[in-house]
């Protein structure tokens, strides 16, 4: 009995020092389900030790200042609750020794773009296997890219191009007056020009020489164009 209770104990030892020195994951996902399953899958593997999960930003910083050092790899996805996780993406990038590797549900290719920018080390779609997530993070740790030199170069310049339309999309608004902003604003509620008139206590004439300031400086075609720019841009919601 003395004998097989040593060996128990020798065993845990060898396994506690082996983990030791496994690849420490931090899981940041808001998906219980789906979290759950990728710690199962990652534990799985002698090489792999989950030291964190959290449901949202919050969570995964107040993990960060616990544990400052406690993290090798960090899958991160971008949708949380309490935010996008971009910044949490330059938070980890700051870090030298920490890889991050990022899951998203969004086909946007811009939003894996900006990703990059902020330091990801490499980006999946959620539909991967989670087994591509687990040889994603092994390759990565090994130091290998998911991503060619080219489809980096790409990504940031596709964020390059995005901002300069931004920029470029702020200036037009900036042209509009605020009685034209607010046309548009009542476009966005589904009013016609003689609604619109009478909401904004103008003849239909004055509402109709608006419209056309609008579509002038907007450089649109139709009412319909000039509502997608403003919606596209934040200036109106669309109800």
């Amino acid at each position: 009995m003395v004998h097989r209770h040593r060996g128990v104990r020798r065993v845990a030892v060898i396994e506690n020092h082996t983990r030791e020195y496994s690849t420490r994951i931090l899981l940041v996902e808001d998906h219980a389900s789906f979290r759950q399953a990728l710690a199962f899958m990652f534990e799985r593997e002698q090489e792999f030790v989950v030291t964190g999960q959290a449901g949202s930003l919050a969570e995964a910083r107040a993990f960060m200042r616990k544990e400052p050092d406690g993290m090798d790899v960090a899958v991160v996805d971008l949708a949380l609750p309490d935010g996008d996780g971009f910044e949490l993406i330059e938070e980890l990038a700051s870090r030298p020794d920490v890889v991050t590797l990022v899951l998203s549900a969004s086909l946007e290719p811009a939003r894996f773009a900006r990703a990059v920018e902020a330091g990801a080390s490499g980006v999946l779609h959620k539909s991967a296997a989670i087994g591509e997530v687990v040889e994603a993070v092994r390759r990565l740790k090994s130091g290998e890219a998911l991503l060619s030199p080219a489809e980096v170069i790409a990504m940031l310049r596709m964020v390059s191009r995005k901002r300069q339309e931004e920029y470029e999309a702020q200036r037009t608004i900036e042209k509009l007056t605020p009685r034209e902003k607010q046309v548009l604003r009542a476009l966005g509620e589904g009013l016609d020009s003689k609604d619109i008139a009478e909401k904004l206590h103008i003849t239909v004439e004055t509402e109709r020489t608006h419209m056309v300031n609008i579509l002038g400086k907007l450089d649109v075609h139709s009412r319909l164009q000039a509502l997608v720019f403003a919606a596209r841009h934040g200036l109106v919601e669309i109800r």
